[in-house]
């Protein structure tokens, strides 16, 4: 007989199952070795450079034409992870971020809050920042000076940011490669449809979500990745996926 409190338990969870959200990958740094070894196995380029990388040790190996690998060095020379929703979007949703928690004291005693906290105190925090579908290898230093940008369209006269790499960032905002906007846009509205209010975008950034959406279709490889995924993570990205099976790309 079922008890009880089983039952309360998966009453509990219909509301995430309903929402697709991640509920099985709990930490990052397993999300990251989930990617690079399951789900990027035959497919080393990063999103927004297609630069090559090492998939043994994570080093970039091919940078497109005129990339500055000086800049951020220590970065510009491996792939990090990049949330295509950033985590302090989302993450300064949470009181664990802005204020901290009882569960946030260091070994001094002192109190803590910010990104640490958040990840120590609440396992929301955990599933969002872990979400596969958001995660995308990319070179570090592109990671780290597209930081929490927010996705827009600028002006054409505005240069590449890093050399034949068609990324572009001026007055606090970004504007990724016209090859990976249908990405980007998939990713974030996924993020929005699964994790609302946690996240949720403006009228103007849902605008040129689904705009970029509409105009850049999804690609076999994108396909390919979202079934990996979902039968890892046991959830779905129904955008990406009913665009897949739409185009008839979606896996058998």
């Amino acid at each position: 007989m079922i008890s009880k409190a089983l039952i309360i338990g998966l009453i509990s969870l219909l509301p995430i199952l309903a929402t697709a959200q991640n509920t099985t990958i709990t930490s990052f740094a397993k999300a990251k070795k989930i990617l690079l070894k399951d789900i990027y196995t035959d497919y080393h380029k990063t999103i927004y450079c297609n630069a090559v990388y090492n998939p043994k040790d994570k080093s970039i190996t091919s940078y497109p034409d005129g990339f500055d690998d000086t800049i951020l060095s220590s970065r510009a020379k491996r792939i990090e992870y990049e949330h295509i929703v950033p985590a302090q979007n989302f993450g300064r949703t949470f009181k664990e971020w802005r204020e901290g928690s009882p569960l946030c004291i260091n070994n001094k005693g002192e109190s803590y809050k910010g990104r640490k906290c958040a990840e120590k105190a609440s396992i929301l925090y955990n599933f969002m920042q872990s979400d596969m579908y958001n995660l995308y290898p990319a070179i570090g230093s592109v990671n780290g000076l597209r930081s929490n940008l927010a996705y827009t369209e600028l002006p054409e006269n505005i240069p590449n940011a890093f050399g034949s790499c068609a990324f572009k960032i001026a007055d606090k905002r970004a504007e990724p490669p016209e090859e990976v906007k249908g990405i980007v846009a998939r990713a974030t509205l996924y993020f929005e449809e699964a994790y609302k209010p946690r996240f949720k975008l403006n009228d103007r950034q849902r605008k040129i979500m689904q705009k970029w959406h509409t105009d850049h279709p999804v690609s076999e490889w994108e396909c390919i990745r979202t079934y990996r995924i979902e039968n890892i993570q046991f959830s779905e990205n129904k955008i990406v996926k009913d665009a897949c099976i739409s185009a008839g790309l979606w896996p058998n």
